[in-house]
């Protein structure tokens, strides 16, 4: 019998048209504990650091920096985990990431999840000075690098474009080993990552529409994540990974962007077929047009998914 599903609700720090609404200290700290009255088991955000124009155009979307935000939710909170639904990696020296990431571990008491990926948004790579070209060699590098500074002393590391050459950080993440750190992407060489480096894979549902303009692969159905599932599978009894791989999924079939919140049976549904095939953690969407709205409906939703826990 698979284990319970555990939820990620996404805190709406996307919604910067209404500061004060939705993305001042008050308001972040309001809907972090809603998540947790509700019996969510973590909120999340994502990472946007100077996006191109003509994405956002296109249904793109500004968002505060995720450490900041995830700092208000972790004050206001005391079970919470805090999710990076998904940091990009090749944006950042590797050592930056690896302190802010402890720090805020350790000033939570132990709540953060990394999520990361190698990214896709070209305007914004080229923006911030980051190799599109070679962004998956940089994933990989960087995953190295962080996981040395939370558990080495004396860290020698020669990267691309950093050179570690006896360097120690403190503090050190409260989590042993480390974080959970997870790796994003549909990709075969994304998932591989998730394999031989991290402690959970994200895959994301994505259609041939938006596939073609990102660079990654399709995952439309439930099908499309079983055939990348089995590969995960099969590459762990390759390289020998005996470790349990968390995988976190927004259900397919439930819309992540309608104006209305989540029905609760449809995401228990989908969430119950997610959990045969292995998946470990659904994310979820509530959009709302004012906090109070926000709030609202994740307590009708954490309502609704009574017993998920």
């Amino acid at each position: 019998m698979p284990a319970p599903i555990r939820y990620s609700v996404q805190l709406p720090t996307h919604q910067v048209d209404d500061p004060e609404e939705f993305i001042s200290g008050d308001a972040l700290a309001e809907m972090a504990r809603a998540l947790e009255s509700a019996g969510f088991d973590a909120g999340f955000v994502t990472d946007h650091p100077f996006p191109g124009d003509r994405w956002l155009a296109e249904g793109g979307h500004h968002t505060l920096d995720p450490f900041v935000a995830l700092s208000f939710a972790a004050a206001a909170t005391e079970r919470l985990r805090l999710h990076t639904h998904v940091l990009v990696l090749a944006y950042r020296n590797p050592f930056l990431v690896a302190k802010q990431a402890a720090s805020l571990d350790v000033a939570s008491g132990g709540r953060l999840i990394l999520g990361t990926a190698a990214g896709y948004l070209k305007s914004e790579f080229h923006a911030l000075g980051a190799d599109y070209a070679r962004r998956n060699e940089t994933a990989d590098e960087a995953i190295d690098a962080i996981r040395k500074a939370w558990t080495e002393d004396g860290v020698e590391f020669v990267g691309r474009g950093f050179s570690a050459r006896g360097n120690s950080m403190r503090p050190r993440p409260l989590q042993r080993p480390h974080p959970p750190l997870w790796v994003g992407g549909n990709s075969k060489q994304a998932i591989r990552r998730a394999v031989e480096r991290g402690d959970g894979w994200v895959p994301f549902p994505n259609s041939e529409k938006f596939a073609s303009r990102q660079g990654t692969a399709v995952i439309a159905t439930f099908d499309d994540l079983r055939e990348r599932l089995d590969y995960a599978r099969a590459h762990a009894e390759r390289v020998g990974r005996t470790a349990p791989l968390d995988v976190c999924f927004a259900p397919i079939g439930v819309d992540m962007f309608a104006d209305h919140a989540p029905n609760a049976e449809g995401v228990r549904a989908a969430s119950e077929e997610l959990a045969g095939m292995g998946v470990s953690w659904v994310a979820l969407s509530v959009p709302a047009r004012t906090r109070a709205e926000y709030c609202d409906r994740v307590h009708a939703l954490g309502a609704g998914l009574a017993g998920h826990a």
